[in-house]
């Protein structure tokens, strides 16, 4: 499996990109309007204590803190979701701008990178390769095996642990993850224990 992070994802959303997929999906001509409203000839400054810079304008990147803002990121990346492959057992898990790719071979996983940098090449995005990496489950997941090269020729280093949303999944034999947040929601007077979740490679296709 490969955890990948994209830079600066929702500060570089190609609006161009956006509306097309919004096209693609055959939304209202006038819901369309809207959205195109929204991000056309917006301008901004940056202020250096009392000075004001002269304006410019906002050519890429969603509104922060806006509740339309998610879903439209969700709408642009999702194409990625469908590089999922149940005859080859290729399976991405996609949530915002972090990106878990499962298949049951290193080859595999390399194509499926590929696949997917392919795809965020279409956006113009970037996979952040300082904060990715993968990790080896099942039978033989101590046995060293082929690195992983990306498209532009970045290595992604294997690891033991990988924190994926919070989750921090463990190289072994079967699916591993533990759940150190939990602990803190226990009742007082419980003592402190790992929380665990183990899962038979097989549930996922392995």
């Amino acid at each position: 499996m490969c955890a990948t992070d994209l830079s600066k994802a929702f500060d570089k959303v190609n609006h161009h990109a956006l509306f097309i997929k919004l096209m693609k999906r055959n939304i209202p001509v006038q819901l369309l309007h809207i959205v195109e409203n929204l991000f056309t000839g917006c301008l901004t400054s940056i202020k250096w204590f009392d000075t004001w810079s002269t304006e410019f304008m906002i050519e890429f990147g969603v509104r922060q803190g806006s509740v339309l803002s998610p879903f439209l990121f969700a709408i642009l990346v999702d194409d990625i979701a469908a590089l999922d492959n149940f005859t080859c057992k290729f399976h991405v898990v996609l949530y915002a701008d972090d990106i878990l790719l499962f298949t049951p071979t290193v080859t595999g996983l390399e194509k499926l990178l590929h696949a997917c940098e392919r795809e965020l090449l279409w956006l113009d995005m970037s996979v952040n390769f300082k904060k990715s990496c993968c990790l080896r489950i099942g039978p033989r997941c101590d046995i060293g095996c082929a690195e992983i090269v990306s498209l532009s020729g970045q290595v992604i280093p294997w690891t033991n642990e990988m924190r994926y949303l919070g989750v921090h999944i463990i190289k072994s034999r079967v699916f591993r993850c533990s759940l150190p947040p939990l602990v803190s929601l226990l009742p007082p007077g419980l003592p402190p224990r790992t929380f665990a979740c183990t899962v038979s490679s097989e549930l996922l296709g392995f």
